[in-house]
């Protein structure tokens, strides 16, 4: 890694083992952004400080509340009211003290897509539950050529194990997956699954959108059945049910997609 110091080798000597000199430098000059440090987001970011990544973005306008506490990772009794950004940065500075922080207390919107996340991004990884949200981010990903990871919904899931990841196009069982695709389609010009002459084509064409999911139904609440189907709170985990084995689990995935980018764009 470039800084030499004999404290940043033994922290991070276990990355130069696996991916090389090379992989860990280039890790340590990538700039990365996680949008929304929640349940996912806030996994994805330790795994990327954890990692030895240069720079990173975390953009959320939330809270840390107790009902955080099962999910997130700087979800603590000591730091219930702090921003969810401030909590997550301190814990990075005690990973990596050399990461360059960038914090925007703010939510991510088409307005002000361009300003929170610049061109000088090596990876953007969405973990919020807004699909407006996610519309401005593969607009500008896709304008911009610039990488993106797209996270699907972690609620009322359990199985950790049922983690995929491919083209949107793919992506089953998965609420929030499904209303970005086919607003995609019908808004922003993205490739439909049938012809202009109604004929189902046999292969569905790729949106070139690389997403995260878990190939599984979703558990609804019990409180849903007594509300006749109708949502509690939207697509978040606040509505669902939610275990960290999951959100963890896609969170890691989502840093690990991350850092196999950074590293196949260096060869």
């Amino acid at each position: 890694m470039t800084d030499s110091s004999s404290d940043a080798q033994r922290r991070f000597g276990g990355l130069a083992r696996l991916y090389g000199a090379d992989g860990c430098d280039r890790l340590s000059q990538a700039s990365v952004a996680v949008v929304g440090v929640g349940g996912v987001g806030s996994w994805a970011a330790e795994a990327l400080a954890r990692s030895g990544v240069g720079a990173l973005t975390l953009v959320d306008l939330d809270h840390v509340a107790e009902s955080n506490i099962n999910r997130q990772v700087q979800a603590l009794s000591a730091t219930l009211g702090q921003s969810k950004i401030e909590a997550m940065a301190q814990r990075v500075r005690g990973i990596n003290p050399d990461c360059a922080l960038r914090l925007v207390d703010d939510f991510l919107t088409p307005e002000n897509v361009a300003e929170v996340l610049p061109a000088s991004l090596d990876v953007v990884i969405d973990c919020t539950d807004q699909v407006v949200a996610k519309i401005a981010m593969v607009l500008q990903a896709r304008a911009r050529r610039q990488a993106l990871i797209v996270c699907g919904g972690a609620g009322g899931k359990t199985n950790s194990l049922a983690l995929r990841a491919g083209d949107l196009s793919e992506a089953t069982h998965d609420a929030l997956l499904a209303r970005l695709r086919n607003m995609l389609r019908r808004d922003h010009g993205f490739a439909r699954a049938g012809d202009p002459g109604g004929k189902v084509r046999k292969r569905i064409p790729k949106m070139a959108i690389r997403v995260l999911w878990v190939d599984q139904p979703t558990i609804l609440p019990g409180a849903w059945a007594a509300t006749s189907g109708q949502p509690l709170a939207g697509l978040s985990c606040a509505g669902y049910g939610s275990s960290i084995t999951v959100t963890a689990s896609m969170g890691l995935g989502a840093a690990a997609e991350a850092i196999n980018r950074l590293l196949a764009a260096q060869r």
